[in-house]
């Protein structure tokens, strides 16, 4: 996460933050009452309905409720942070596990989540610190010996079951590993690959078929 990361009061105007994003090279700012509470979040998302961009009245919904509509004039129009900011924000503390963090992401179709301890903000998780996870992985060790190889694969396959249409036939000898079985696409062959390749490196016999066709 980013520890202490950059943030703005309520009272801020919404060109102060649209700078600190601008030179901070970040998309959203949480936003911090006097107390040090967490009071919201200001993103690009908050600001893409202005007068100054000409999009205040871009995107007319009219099944709107009138508070609805009132409360776009406001966020259009107003000067100030706190009148325009994301006030539900989702967050997580400290001990919140990297699958969490990615499902809450996922699932609510945002690109960061504040950290916090007990009621202060303490850091800030971002789509660009999953990617750093990412960045620093490394590939599994390659399995050695025939058996040990066809079972870490069949292994790895039956996991693999509900994006497979059927579970292919595996065997391996002098290293070279054999697949056989019809399968329904080509993204499951992707799919069988990707499992040989992690289990045995790159290179395997392909006697896979799609609906009776030879994968090619």
């Amino acid at each position: 996460m980013t520890e202490v990361p950059t943030t703005v009061s309520p009272d801020h105007s919404v060109w102060h933050a649209a700078q600190i994003m601008l030179s901070e090279h970040v998309s959203g700012v949480p936003v911090l009452a006097d107390d040090g509470v967490l009071a919201g979040i200001v993103t690009e998302g908050d600001l893409l309905r202005r007068t100054e961009l000409g999009t205040a009245e871009a995107f007319p919904n009219p099944s709107q409720d009138a508070d609805a509509v009132a409360r776009a004039y406001v966020k259009s129009r107003s000067w100030k942070v706190g009148d325009v900011m994301t006030t539900n924000v989702i967050t997580i503390d400290e001990t919140t596990d990297v699958h969490e963090i990615v499902t809450l992401i996922d699932q609510h179709d945002i690109k960061r989540l504040p950290v916090m301890r007990e009621e202060r903000l303490v850091g800030i998780v971002s789509r660009a610190d999953l990617l750093k996870v990412i960045a620093t992985g490394k590939p599994d060790a390659e399995i050695r010996g025939d058996e040990a190889v066809r079972r870490a694969i069949v292994a790895r396959l039956a996991e693999t079951a509900s994006a497979l249409s059927a579970q292919p036939v595996v065997a391996v000898e002098g290293g070279i590993v054999h697949v056989t079985g019809d399968i329904r696409s080509r993204y499951e062959h992707d799919a069988i690959r990707m499992i040989v390749e992690g289990v045995a490196g790159p290179g395997f016999k392909d006697d896979l078929s799609i609906s009776g066709k030879k994968v090619l």
